[in-house]
């Protein structure tokens, strides 16, 4: 493995970890305030207990989240120095208001956990509230500089040199508000159905049924909305995406060739020697639809792209397989439950439709994983879209293979810790949750 490949491959891992860290973080608050909110209306002792139950879940990711995010943030002046000499001033106030978000995040957190039968009872519900918010905060700014990277703007680049700096202008870029609304919505899908979940599994066991039962509803409400919701979103994005960044939609559906009345491709093995996917399944004029609004609409291929500008095509389409295929299976879970709850309440108590979330709690998780895949896959070979290559930005340190290795055995010992921490908490809910 060389230096480039190291760095990039740390980068994905350490980016790989913390989402997963940091969308349950900015998530979990709400379902918490929720259960909360419930407890505070109802007095029921149950979504006390939930509540509690949750908000420990609540400090373990922030924890694990914070740790990750100060990792990456070292990482990127660490590993990418070039890109960090120029791109700093330029793209650094979403970073500078993320710290801001999570210092907020930290005492209204510290607040809330503390804070049971010593503050006035709907302020220390409002505590909870602002931890999500705050939380969420941090995830919409810190997607708001990654849009930078996709959509740069706020300087001129003139002769090499990077001048009349805008921050503002930079922060809220062409991409800033697809991203962040896309992102923020998978958030809620892939946390909302992994929490709904677990809870389905342990409803299967009969252990604890009525606090998971509650606790299940939450979470899957929250998730079923998101999963229906994210296409929408999708839609948006993948519009945005063929106006500014043509060879990543290009990657993402494999399009070799420009063409009017484009076919949206399903599946299918690119073969980029000759320019083609074999054992698709193609719908004409749907990608034209879908990237235009316009059934015969031309959309740009990779025919009109300088192949050394290409991003690794087989790696972006199947990534953004992975993601429309997990979102699509979990809008269909989504639908069957909303239509449980409207229509027919007896599903409500079958085993097969907790078995549909059971085996839906990865999906989610796997769907941002790709997601993220394709945003940056498929924009290389460029750091900074069009200015700046990643292989010019990299650091010039040798033995980067080695932190590589060391930086993956310490996140899949940090893994291991929170799994057995979480399963600890489900472990003991009977015992320190579950009572009246």
């Amino acid at each position: 493995m060389d230096d480039f490949i190291a760095a990039r491959s740390q980068m994905a891992l350490s980016m790989g970890f913390h989402i997963i860290f940091s969308c349950i973080g900015m998530v979990m608050p709400f379902f918490m305030a929720v259960a909360h909110y419930y407890w505070l209306r109802t007095n029921n002792i149950v979504y006390k207990n939930v509540t509690k139950a949750w908000s420990k879940g609540v400090a373990i990711f922030f924890a694990t989240g914070a740790v990750s995010g100060t990792v990456l943030s070292f990482e990127l002046g660490l590993l990418w120095p070039g890109f960090m000499k120029h791109a700093g001033p330029i793209f650094g106030m979403p970073f500078s208001l993320e710290g801001t978000a999570f210092f907020i995040e930290a005492i209204a957190l510290g607040f809330f956990l503390y804070g049971w039968d010593r503050f006035n009872k709907w302020f220390h519900w409002f505590t909870g509230v602002i931890v999500g918010v705050s939380g969420l905060a941090s995830g919409i700014l810190v997607v708001a500089a990654n849009a930078w990277m996709n959509s740069p703007a706020g300087f001129d680049f003139v002769n090499g040199q990077y001048i009349n700096i805008d921050p503002i202008e930079a922060m809220f870029n062409d991409a800033w508000f697809s991203q962040a609304l896309h992102m923020t919505i998978a958030a809620f899908v892939a946390t909302g159905f992994a929490v709904a979940g677990v809870h389905a599994l342990m409803i299967l066991k009969g252990k604890n049924v009525l606090f998971h039962t509650k606790s299940f509803t939450i979470a899957a409400i929250f998730g079923c909305v998101a999963a229906i919701l994210q296409p929408l979103s999708g839609d948006i994005s993948a519009k945005d995406v063929a106006i500014r960044q043509p060879a990543k939609l290009a990657a993402m559906e494999a399009h070799f060739e420009t063409e009017k009345s484009a076919s949206l491709i399903v599946g299918g093995i690119p073969d980029e020697k000759n320019k083609k996917v074999d054992y698709a399944i193609k719908l004409p004029g749907f990608l034209s639809f879908l990237a235009h609004g316009d059934f015969e609409s031309e959309v740009t291929g990779l025919d009109q792209i300088p192949e050394k500008n290409h991003p690794p095509v087989a790696i972006t389409h199947y990534a953004f397989q992975i993601m429309v295929g997990a979102g699509m299976a979990m809008m269909l879970i989504a639908i069957l439950y909303f239509l449980a709850l409207w229509k027919k309440q007896t599903w409500l108590r079958s085993q097969w439709l907790l078995k549909l979330f059971v085996a839906a709690t990865p999906l989610g998780f796997i769907a941002v994983e790709a997601g993220w895949t394709v945003t940056e896959v498929g924009r290389q070979p460029w750091i900074i879209y069009n200015i700046m290559r990643t292989a010019d930005a990299v650091t010039p340190m040798p033995g980067i293979a080695y932190s590589f290795y060391l930086f993956s055995a310490v996140y899949v010992s940090l893994a291991i810790i929170v799994i057995f921490m979480l399963y600890r908490q489900i472990k003991m809910v009977g015992k320190l949750y579950d009572h009246s």
